[in-house]
């Protein structure tokens, strides 16, 4: 998923001081389902035949010697293990603390200089058109986490379905509806993205704060391990058409995406909207570092820990599931496998990509969703936004509230003291209950950001990447209010390029900050800047970029269909109907159109993608 807060004292933001919550060491956290006793019994009783040695571990640490992450976890190396609780802790809010003390030598772990993902080098520009060319593919979008998550990845495979592929996505039942209107084909995967993020709200991460909410969390992500397979091999459940994937686009919370990708013999890219390619330029985003000499060491700590707790369940499903061999003791851990191509969705002019980042890693620009042409606005808001100035708008999505009441009165308390106007969206956490109408507030729910974010003044929001994206595109300034995962990142970011105050913890949120970071926003410099930032990411075209990136990076060859020169004339006229009718595409889109009941018309465009393979949209 894609979103996170701290819940600590102002102290510990920084890291100058310990939380007076309970930590835990590495590498055997109380957190870690079941802890690291059962992965290695796991390892050393696992029955069935003696499987070639699995890929996911080849790729990723081939040795202890090798890897500094294995050496630091392993426990048969207590030397390494007292290293590691010397500089990590998991504290209670879900976060990992690394803190690597000023005499402490990264020799001393192996820790390795050079960059297991290539040296950064500059990059040929490759055009799209070039790209784009590619016989017919069945390809399968797996994503786990909130609409938030979900939509990038619609825009991205409609894009490639307008280039002639038949696109998957798969992934919580909540969103069937939005996948299908867009035209997409939509498969089930587990989990429920409302547990999800009530597990990490209360988390403020990944993991669990305390012993109780480990079955939560691990029943979620059995769920989606176990469904990840199914989803790229069986029939469409409407339509009972077959499906046989071709290539993957996953995002790292689907955490079976790659052993999945592994079994099927097929190539995957990994895209996703926060930072989980190891760099010296930042910290992980669930991570705390006190010193810049650990930003790198973060990002193979945080991926260990979290191998740990599900390392047992990702075993069963390659063993049940898969036929795959288990892979071994901290062997499975994703970012080391430098040959899996990473795409990353935002700005390169918020967020440039860094310099250690070799060819495999793309920074491909924001993915939007132009959901703005079809909304319909009621008439009543249409009303309200031009009675007045520009309002403040203030929400925070799919996310749940603690203390829903308490938050509304703070919100439209703050904005009687500045003078603004503002709009709440109730969104999930029940915001905008007041006991009497203010003509200052105007209350909603679901719209498009695309279509309100230009008629605001400013916003406030979580700080999910797809809600900052739309708000700096729209050249507002922004305050981020972090619940969990990347959110922080994104506030801190947006803070330091001068579009918005420092970020706001959820668990911190008040009246005066609030009302400091309306004041801050109406800074004209801020919004100077915000203006800069939109007109720079104008000239850009994230989606595209993706599907770019996604072509960029397959295996030069993936078998074509061949279609037999027409024999005769008549078979020349006759020989593009019958490859367009008898196509598993087609028959796929017969199905979905005769729905629709527009069949004929939507079967002729589908043969013109078919025939033409354009070379431009």
């Amino acid at each position: 998923m894609a979103e996170n807060s701290n819940s600590m004292g102002e102290s510990d933001k920084d890291g100058s001081a310990s939380s007076p919550a309970v930590e835990r060491n590495l590498p055997r956290a109380s957190t870690m389902p079941k802890g690291t006793k059962y992965a290695e019994k796991s390892e050393t009783s696992s029955e069935g035949p003696n499987l070639e040695r699995s890929k996911t571990e080849k790729h990723g640490q081939n040795s202890p010697h090798d890897d500094p992450t294995a050496q630091l976890f392993d426990d048969k190396i207590p030397d390494k293990q007292k290293t590691l609780n010397q500089i990590a802790t998991v504290k209670d809010d879900g976060t990992v603390v690394v803190d690597v003390p000023s005499n402490f030598e990264t020799k001393s772990i192996n820790l390795r200089s050079e960059n297991i993902y290539g040296e950064a080098v500059d990059e040929e520009p490759v055009d799209l058109p070039d790209l784009q060319y590619r016989p017919p593919m069945q390809i399968v979008i797996l994503i786990v986490g909130t609409r938030g998550d979900v939509q990038p990845f619609v825009a991205i495979g409609k894009l490639l379905q307008a280039y002639g592929h038949r696109v998957r996505l798969a992934t919580h039942a909540n969103f069937r509806e939005f996948v299908l209107t867009a035209g997409l084909e939509f498969y089930p995967l587990g989990g429920d993205p409302k547990i999800l993020a009530e597990y990490m709200v209360k988390n403020k991460g990944f993991l669990p704060s305390a012993p109780s909410e480990i079955p939560i969390q691990r029943k979620q992500i059995k769920e989606i391990i176990f469904s990840l397979l199914s989803a790229c091999k069986d029939p469409d459940i409407g339509t009972d058409v077959p499906f046989k994937v071709d290539a993957i686009i996953a995002n790292p919370p689907a955490y079976g995406h790659t052993h999945v990708a592994e079994a099927l013999k097929v190539p995957i890219h990994i895209f996703f909207t926060m930072p989980w390619t190891p760099t010296s330029e930042f910290p992980h985003p669930l991570s705390r570092v006190k010193q810049s000499v650990g930003y790198r060491l973060s990002y193979q700590i945080v991926d260990s820990v979290i191998w740990l707790g599900i390392c047992d369940m990702i075993n069963d499903f390659r063993k049940q599931k898969l036929k795959l061999q288990p892979v071994t003791y901290l062997s499975g851990v994703q970012t080391s496998a430098s040959d899996i191509p990473y795409g990353y969705i935002w700005s390169p002019h918020l967020v440039p990509k860094p310099k250690d980042w070799g060819l495999k890693i793309d920074v491909v620009g924001f993915c939007f969703l132009d959901l703005a042409s079809n909304y319909e606005p009621p008439e009543s808001l249409v009303d309200w936004l031009n009675a007045g100035e520009k309002p403040v708008y203030i929400g925070f999505g799919s996310l749940p509230v603690q203390e829903p009441g308490k938050m509304t009165k703070i919100i439209v308390e703050a904005q009687k003291i500045t003078g603004q106007r503002g709009i709440i969206n109730k969104g999930w956490g029940g915001l905008g209950n007041l006991a009497e109408p203010k003509d200052y507030v105007y209350l909603l729910d679901n719209v498009p950001h695309d279509w309100l974010f230009p008629q605001c003044k400013a916003v406030v929001h979580h700080g999910g990447a797809g809600t900052t994206a739309a708000g700096l595109r729209a050249a507002c300034p922004t305050t981020i209010v972090p619940f969990f995962g990347d959110q922080p990142f994104w506030g801190e970011r947006v803070h330091a390029r001068g579009l918005g105050p420092p970020p706001i913890p959820v668990d911190q949120f008040s009246l005066e900050k609030l009302v400091d970071a309306i004041m801050f926003m109406m800074t004209p410099k801020v919004k100077e800047n915000a203006v800069q930032l939109a007109k720079a990411m104008e000239t850009e075209d994230g989606v595209s970029g993706a599907v770019k990136a996604f072509l960029k990076h397959l295996p030069p060859k993936i078998s074509p269909q061949v279609t037999p020169e027409p024999s005769s004339f008549v078979d020349f006229l006759v020989a593009p109907i019958r490859r367009c009718f008898f196509s598993p595409q087609v028959t796929f889109c017969a199905f979905y159109v005769v729905k629709e009941r527009h069949l004929w018309w939507n079967i002729y465009l589908y043969a013109r993608v078919h025939i033409s393979y354009p070379t431009s949209y």
